[in-house]
């Protein structure tokens, strides 16, 4: 078992130091013996699932194949001798209940009274109510499996007589748990940290069918047994389950069907396309957590130019190498926050894509190969995890798993606060409340200006620090979190008033535009905006000056009236006095459905088919200041952004009762929403161009997978939108035989016109397109290969009415005319190559 006594030097009778290893440290050493390349720290570590992972992989890196199939061969043998010899098993005694369990359900039940008793009174609306009783069950859970791990990690040491050792103190000493659940758990070889938590923690909240999840959760435990009515709740969860199961994996077989299809053609041909273009890669931000790593993210690729360090002006990666671990360390180490790398959607190649833009292979951590079918790879690493996904909610028997709404921010590091971009107001109440609708952040910085942390935050939260403050990070070994720099709503966003003055109400009709409902339970009442049948309606709230005039905004030329969107609560009578900075409605937050692969699969499906999502965000195309005109037509409102210097102005019309995001006078930048939603791709890709559009659909996609738990390298979903964008549609034949609004491919069309160029004559131009992943397929240039993925009469009527031309350069076309595939050694570049032996 684990001690100090693993670190501790010590000498024999013949004054040579040694280090005394445990027992499986020392087998673990001897199977090493025979190969002193391997650093001694990799052995002398507590071996998890994870370090013997880390184990073989450095062998493999760095003594090659032969040697670690030797050493994974001997980890194999102790492994199974051992487990043999431990004979672990699972006993009821062993799923023990931490004690502050009951403390922390009644701490819960307590908070959820009060948030019973802010209902009754009136001063929380249902949905406030549910979200917030969600988010204290949620915490609940998670502090008692956080108690559940502390209890099982340890026990008293006992002498030989069974009885418990005692300290000089007379306390009881502890020693590293060999409880088999936790050891299990802990090891990485079966079980999780989550399904612990049901055997001996609290199964937690639980989701309807409809995937609303029900307020009270599962308290008992599989040790404790459930009551009749908590085992009724939770066959929900399993029977949904298996349902899903059962519907899902024709689903998810589909999606890998068709990006095969699209991606079947994408081959590396050449070893460098000597493209200077690339994408700039951040770290990945969410919640104000880094998820992952600079490092994590260029690891394997090619740098665009020299990465350079920003203090010491040292070369850290020459151009055109590969960012291996140790440079991926470097970069992290030297604090810079974006690298430019190569990658597939820029690449310059003709046909198929180059070694340089792809990296490193991934299965075998060298630099890829040529004729390796990467399309094919990158379409079986996205869908196969799409198999597993669809019973992903199987596997944890249907518990609702909900992140804890994050309310607040708080430094993660020492230094000094320094607002970027920041307008605030104080309020009535003293508080300073951030008055940005986007932009806004405050930075961590250094005693040497260097910049550490940025954190954006959100309109209308409250700020506890002033500009120039000293923050401190976290302290883990006192327990003490980063200091707190902001707090929110996470439940609601508010509509706030920037300047002082009178309330003026202004079409707010009860029964016609306002609907005052009486809660049952309460007695009290709330006032909501509802849609009204009018057209020429506009629900809003006035703040007046002394004058009785609508006040001007500070800092625009705007004037201080909020248009009401429909379902937002209002939280001020007419007549009232406020102050800047002070509530005047509250739209509540959509509550909380959980969110698993069964809403992801489709979302992946959605993004790769480039599909209109539901609810729709219109986007800027320029940059300009924003009017917000005081009129309806045809039941709709007009923005209009209008360019600081030069150009055109852009108008958008705004269903009536959507929350514009914008007020009067903003300065808004192109591709900033004016009403919330998810945006269209198409839109992206005109406002913002292909590489922007490029990043959104691989962050999206990320972003669905990363909530299951699965981890794909960018490299792969970027290979698939590169298939997608790689047509175009011609605006302007200039000289050329093209057809105005034809799709070509991307490559023929470069071709086209160079050859256009070189006789001195009008080149024509295109403007890009995305296609979903079927039109894609459907639109290649081999007709056998599209008429082998779907509608194949429509296909090969076209292609024979238009004396198509085939040149097989696909792998579907060439499997299916019986011809050798060009990939791997049938690379028609390896076509004449003699191998001698």
């Amino acid at each position: 078992n684990e001690t100090e006594a693993d670190k501790v030097f010590s000498l024999d009778e013949g004054g040579i130091t040694g280090v005394i290893l445990s027992e499986g440290k020392y087998h673990i050493f001897q199977i090493n013996e025979k190969r002193p390349e391997i650093p001694f720290d990799a052995v002398n570590r507590v071996q998890d699932k994870k370090s013997l992972r880390d184990l073989v992989d450095y062998a493999y890196r760095n003594l090659g194949p032969k040697a670690t199939v030797v050493l994974a061969d001997r980890l194999k043998d102790i492994g199974f001798r051992y487990s043999t010899e431990a004979g672990l098993s699972i006993s009821i005694g062993d799923m023990i209940i931490p004690a502050a369990k009951e403390e922390i359900i009644r701490k819960a039940e307590r908070k959820v009274l009060e948030i019973g008793r802010q209902y009754t009174e009136g001063l929380i609306t249902q949905g406030e109510k549910y979200n917030k009783v969600v988010d204290i069950w949620a915490k609940a859970t998670d502090d008692v499996a956080n108690e559940m791990m502390e209890a099982m990690k340890v026990e008293p040491l006992k002498d030989s007589k069974g009885e418990p050792v005692l300290d000089k103190k007379g306390k009881p000493v502890y020693e590293e748990s060999f409880n088999p659940i936790y050891m299990m758990a802990d090891s990485g070889a079966r079980g999780s940290k989550d399904q612990m938590r049901q055997l001996a923690g609290m199964r937690g909240l639980m989701a309807k069918p409809s995937g609303e999840i029900i307020e009270t959760p599962i308290s008992a435990n599989f040790r404790e047994g459930l009551s009749v009515l908590q085992y009724f709740i939770s066959t929900h969860g399993a029977r949904k389950g298996l349902a899903d199961t059962a519907l899902k994996t024709a689903n998810s077989g589909y999606l890998t069907r068709r990006l095969a299809d699209v991606a079947q053609d994408c081959v590396v041909m050449e070893d460098d396309c000597g493209t200077m273009m690339g994408v700039d890669v951040e770290p990945l931000f969410e919640g104000g957590e880094v998820i992952q790593r600079l490092g994590e993210r260029v690891l394997g690729r090619v740098a665009v130019d020299d990465i350079i360090d920003p203090f010491t002006d040292d070369v850290l990666v020459k151009k055109s190498d590969e960012l291996d671990e140790k440079a991926a360390k470097r970069i992290e180490d030297a604090g810079i926050t974006t690298v430019r790398i190569r990658s597939v959607l820029t690449c310059k190649s003709r046909h198929g894509v180059c070694a340089k833009c792809y990296g490193r292979d991934l299965s075998h951590g060298a630099a890829v190969e040529l004729g390796q079918a990467v399309g094919i790879l990158a379409a079986q690493s996205i869908g196969e995890p799409g198999t597993q996904l669809t019973m992903r909610t199987f596997h944890i028997g249907g518990t609702a798993s909900r992140r804890v709404e994050q309310a607040d921010i708080r430094a993660r590091v020492d230094g000094t606060i320094k607002f970027v971009d920041l307008h605030v107001v104080r309020n009535a109440e003293n508080q300073y409340i951030v008055m940005n609708r986007r932009g806004g952040k405050f930075t961590i910085v250094s005693d040497t200006g260097r910049e550490l942390e940025s954190c954006p935050v959100i309109y209308g939260a409250h700020i506890t620090v002033k500009d120039g403050q000293k923050v401190k990070g976290p302290d883990p070994e006192a327990g003490r979190p980063g200091d707190l720099l902001a707090t929110w709503d996470p439940f609601t966003t508010p509509i706030i008033t920037e300047v002082d003055g009178t309330v003026k109400f202004g079409d707010i009709v009860p029964g016609k535009t306002m609907k005052e409902k009486v809660d049952p339970v309460t007695g009290k009442s709330s006032r909501t905006i509802i849609e009204s049948k009018g057209t020429e309606v506009r629900p809003r709230i006035s703040v007046k000056d002394k004058e009785g005039k609508t006040a001007k905004l500070p800092k625009s030329s705007g004037m201080a009236r909020y248009i009401l969107p429909i379902d937002a609560v209002l939280m001020v009578e007419e007549g009232d006095q406020v102050k800047a900075g002070d509530v005047i409605a509250k739209l509540p937050r959509a509550t909380t459905k959980t969110k698993d692969i069964t809403g992801g699969l489709p979302r992946v499906a959605e993004l790769f088919e480039v599909r209109k999502p539901k609810d729709i965000a219109i986007l800027s195309e320029i940059d300009g200041y924003v009017s917000v005109s005081k009129s309806t037509k045809k039941g709709k409102q007009k923005v209009t952004v209008t360019p600081v210097d030069f150009g055109e102005k852009k108008e958008y019309l705004v269903s009536r009762g959507k929350h514009i995001n914008v007020y009067e006078g903003d300065y808004i930048r192109a591709g900033e929403p004016i009403i919330g939603g998810s945006a269209i791709p198409q839109d992206i890709l005109n406002i913002k161009g292909e590489v922007a559009l490029a990043r959104y659909l691989v962050d999206e996609v990320q972003e669905v997978y990363r909530l299951q738990g699965v981890r794909i390298n960018d490299k792969h979903i970027e290979v698939i939108v590169r298939q997608m964008m790689r047509r175009v549609k011609v605006v302007d034949v200039g000289d050329t035989d093209f057809i105005l609004e034809e799709q070509v491919d991307r490559g023929r069309f470069e071709e086209i016109n160079s050859a256009v160029k070189e006789k001195g004559e009008k080149p024509a131009i295109a403007e890009p397109l995305i296609l979903g992943i079927t039109k894609a397929s459907l639109s290649t240039d081999s007709f056998i290969s599209a008429a082998s993925f779907q509608e194949t009469t429509k296909i090969l009527t076209d292609a024979s009415i238009s004396g198509a031309v085939d040149y097989l350069r696909g792998l579907k076309e060439n499997v299916i005319m019986g011809r050798k595939i060009p990939a791997g050694s049938g690379l028609p570049l390896y076509e004449n190559t003699e191998i001698s032996h």
